[in-house]
Parts: C-alpha cells; structure tokens; sequence
C-alpha cells in the first residue's frame, strides 16, 4: 500500500475520528490509520459522561461548555443516533470539607457560565433516590448529559466517510516518512500513508506515537475500572459522580499519600445508566503503565464506595467489567497543535478522562488550526510545546 492524502490521522477514537470529520467537511483529503478497530481504547471502556461540573473553572470549563453546545445539534448533523441526553447531573458531598470545596469550586464556575447550583439532602433525594442519609447534600447542573461514547465513535467515522475521508482500520503506525527534517507521512504494517501533515490521536497511548518520532510527549496512561450491572429499570438519573472524584483527578500527589487504599487507587464515584437499564459503576483512577487488566482489589474497592454512597447498589447483580487508560498530561489540559521543530507533525491527546466531552470541540479546534491558522477561542493553554518535548 502506498496512498497520499492531505492529512493523516493516527488514532481511531471518538478524538481521532471527530477530527476526520471536521476536516472532511472542510474539504480535506484524510486518511486515519488505526492499528485495532473502532473504540478499541479509552472510548470503548469509558462511562457515558457528558458533565461539565467535573471541569476545572477556567479554560478547561469554557471548553467543555463549547463542546456541549456542539453535542446538542450533532445527532442531526451527523445524522446518527448517539443516546444523547441532557437529564442533568450531580456531584454527592459528604462532609464539611468537600462541601468548603464545592461551594468555591461552584462559585468559580458559575462565573464561567455554568448553570450549577448547591442542594441539600433534601433537595437532591427529589432527583435521586436512594442516597445515603450520611450526605450533606450535592451540586446539580441541568447542563450535564451522556450519550453512548461507541455510537458516537463510529457516528463520527461513518460521517467522515461519507465525505471522502479513508478509514483505515488495523493499520498500525510503525514509524515516520521523513524529509529534510520534516514529517512527510506514516509508515503502518500495511504501507506508507504520505501526508502534508501528521496527527497525532493516539490517545494514552500518543507517547509511543511519539517516540518513533523522538518526541518524549509527557502524557501518562491512567487505568479507569469501571462495573456494570444487569439491567434494571429506570434507578439512576442523569449522571452522577462524588466530590472524592474530583479530588482524585486533580490531585493525584494526595492519593498516594494517603493510607485510604479506596484513595490510593482514586475510586471516586461515577454512576449513569444506559438506555438498556445497564448501571455503569466506576471508577478507579490508577498509574499502572499499560495494564489494562482488572484487578480484585480495584473492583472491590469501587463497590464498596458505590454501595456507602447509594446503597441500593448493593442490591443488584454486576454481569461484566472493564478498564480503560485515559491520557493524563500534569495540567490537567489536552495538548493540541503544532510541535516546535518537527514540521508536520501535530498533536491532539491528553484529555484525560474527558475525551467523550470534548471530542466535538476538540474536532472543530483542530480543523480550525489546521485550515485556518486559528479558531474561535484562546488555545494556548494547550500549546504542546508548555512541555519539553526532546
């Protein structure tokens, strides 16, 4: 196989694929190499979280929040069924810390123009049932929603086909078409793709990408165990998550100082049900390298934490599970753009456990930069070159 395109997509997930779209839709000739399938990564053992009051206030939220605004329109520009519901979410408080936390953190990004708001016990049982009577209470955004991330992974693909991009699947970058110091393309076990420009979506897994370059793209791969149960009607509402999550993804220093095993493995509650009745269950937040294995004590560990939290939990039967490595950068902020020094290689990864969320956005930011040089918002926040790349 020898092929030529304009640009030339590494990576086959919802980041990699909305990217293809968007630049299809500009015109552009694209090739997307993806070494397994579809969702074989981060999007096919993820939750279903479309939830901005995870987000830091700052520019972290203002992207999430243009990413939402994308998402409410995509099912028909795609013209895709992706399960897309804005049934709101909540953040559990348990204690007087969380809650000192919380207020600020909620204070913060409504300044941001996040619509969150602060509710007692009381007031979230009315949209939750179930919960444990230890609460102080939890935040509430209508603005939350979740879709199913597999749907929208090959709604994507689908779509960027249609306009002319090839998908190349089980195709694997091995190394880099180089000339003058330039990246001209990418070397795959099937052949050589010869590009303009090389992006780089590889998610968690966007450092070895790197390497073959010699680029030492400082993105961690940190597994996420997640539980699911057989169906059950209607239990869960919107999307749920607990202050100990947020704590967990973003300060990952205090996990490993603590002596709470649950802490030192990051479990933070993370519940949404399916439009099957499924209960998804997670979720850990683990340095582990590239094992994507289960382990006894992870799992252990999150239903005992779901079952504290929402006690009817305990009561259902989980029938699988699974673990996926999100793509952590220091920050906390994605890398996206040009790399100083080697023409024609560009990145898109490190979006943590927020590739579904930003994925729309994310797509949009790309082709912007790509086409035209700039895009609607200041992205300089996720300059790759903040880090040292060489």
């Amino acid at each position: 196989m020898k092929v030529k395109a304009d640009i030339a997509i590494i990576g086959g997930g919802v980041i990699g694929t909305s990217i293809a779209y968007n630049l299809a839709k500009r015109g552009k000739k694209v090739i997307l190499a993806e070494r397994y399938d579809h969702a074989a990564g981060a999007t096919g053992s993820c939750d279903q979280h479309i939830i901005l009051q995870s987000k830091n206030p700052g520019i972290h939220l203002q992207l999430a929040l243009a990413s939402a605004e994308i998402y409410k329109t995509l099912e028909r520009e795609l013209d895709a069924v992706v399960d897309y519901r804005q049934d709101g979410g909540m953040i559990l408080i348990e204690n007087e810390e969380e809650m000192k936390v919380m207020l600020d953190f909620t204070a913060r990004q409504k300044k941001i123009g996040l619509d969150v708001e602060i509710l007692d016990r009381r007031d979230a049982e009315k949209r939750q049932r179930g919960l444990a009577k230890h609460l102080l209470g939890a935040t509430y955004s209508p603005q939350d929603a979740h879709i199913d991330p597999l749907k929208m992974n090959l709604a994507f693909a689908r779509a960027a086909g249609r306009l002319g991009a090839e998908i190349l699947l089980e195709t694997e970058a091995v190394g880099f078409i180089r000339q003058g110091g330039r990246v001209r393309g990418i070397k795959t076990n099937k052949g050589d793709i010869f590009a303009d420009l090389v992006i780089n979506a590889a998610g968690a897994w966007a450092p070895l990408i790197g390497e073959k370059a010699g680029l030492k793209i400082p993105i961690k791969p940190r597994r996420g165990q997640i539980v699911i149960t057989e169906p059950v009607s209607g239990y869960i509402i919107g999307d749920i998550l607990s202050a100990q999550y947020i704590v967990a993804k973003y300060n990952p220093d205090l996990l490993a100082k603590s002596d709470n095993r649950a802490i030192q493995l990051g479990v933070g509650l993370a519940l949404s049900q399916t439009e099957k009745g499924n209960i998804l269950i997670g979720a850990t937040r683990e340095f582990v390298g590239y094992d994507l294995s289960n382990s006894r004590e992870g799992l252990k560990e999150i239903l005992k934490n779901a079952a504290r939290l929402v006690p009817g939990l305990a009561q259902m039967n989980f029938i699988r599970v699974m673990s996926g490595l999100r793509p952590y950068t220091s920050d906390g902020l994605p890398l996206i753009g040009p790399v100083q020094g080697l023409e024609g290689f560009f990145m898109a990864a490190g979006h943590e456990g927020d590739g579904i969320a930003l994925s729309p956005v994310t797509g949009r930011i790309v082709a912007d930069l790509v086409c035209e040089g700039r895009t609607f918002m200041d992205v300089s926040a996720f300059d790759t070159n903040r880090f040292a790349l060489y």
